[in-house]
């Protein structure tokens, strides 16, 4: 067992040469993210990416520590300095504030290396003042704009939830709809996109169901709700 761990260490290490000796050639970005693993321990990721791929380098956990941007600077120069600085040409970040300042000292300390917050996660904050905007004064134009896309995304959510969560209801669904109901991922409000599109994909099998014998003769639950989710769905607002 020890001799074929031994071997696929080898063999993974060899692999990852390849894409090493690229470094110095085509250069690098570090790439770091901040997130939370099952136990709940704050954690931060970077991994090095090149045109030959993309290596994990290390996760550091930050449970006792002050994350302030200067501890973000030197697990990021920590980080070029095992890379060579000579091999980084980027530092890519997500758009918080203490990583956007710690990318501002990076840029100082090292001219040649250029910060960049993550497309990714500038698209889904975009996203979330879109697809949930709040009503303060200085989101008044974009929550006047936007406010209808939360209201449909709330009336969508409760349809699923009350056809989900019952076996019954859940059956009558999959006789008129032969695709899934989406859900959100709390962290991504591009679902939100995703789990709309779908509900506009399936919404004639929904209007199917709800006008069917099935769903008439339904009576083992809440008959309001039930009768609240077909006028939401035959409703072409």
């Amino acid at each position: 067992r020890t001799m074929l761990l031994q071997r696929e260490r080898a063999n993974i290490e060899r692999l990852l040469q390849l894409i090493k000796g690229t470094r110095s050639e085509k250069g690098i970005i570090v790439v770091c993210d901040g997130w939370s693993d099952a136990q709940r321990r704050p954690l931060i990721n970077f991994m090095a990416a090149s045109k030959g791929g993309a290596i994990f380098l290390k996760a550091v956990n930050t449970q006792k520590e002050y994350k302030d941007q200067f501890y973000v600077v030197s697990l990021i120069t920590d980080t070029i300095a095992e890379v060579g600085p000579q091999n980084v040409v980027q530092v890519i970040t997500d758009n918080a504030p203490i990583f956007k300042s710690a990318g501002a000292i990076v840029e100082m300390q090292y001219p040649f290396i250029f910060w960049m917050p993550c497309v990714v996660h500038t698209l889904n904050l975009a996203l979330k003042n879109i697809c949930a905007a709040k009503n303060t004064e200085k989101n008044e134009i974009t929550y006047e704009e936007c406010s209808w896309i939360t209201v449909v995304t709330d009336d969508v959510v409760f349809i699923r939830n009350f056809i989900m969560n019952h076996s019954m209801r859940l059956a009558i669904f999959n006789e008129f709809v032969h695709l899934k109901l989406l859900a959100v991922a709390d962290t991504r409000f591009a679902s939100v996109i995703v789990m709309l599109k779908r509900f506009k994909l399936i919404k004639r099998g929904l209007q199917t169901m709800v006008i069917s014998d099935q769903w008439s003769c339904y009576r083992e639950d809440d008959v309001g709700k039930a009768s609240c989710v077909k006028d939401l769905i035959l409703n072409d607002v």
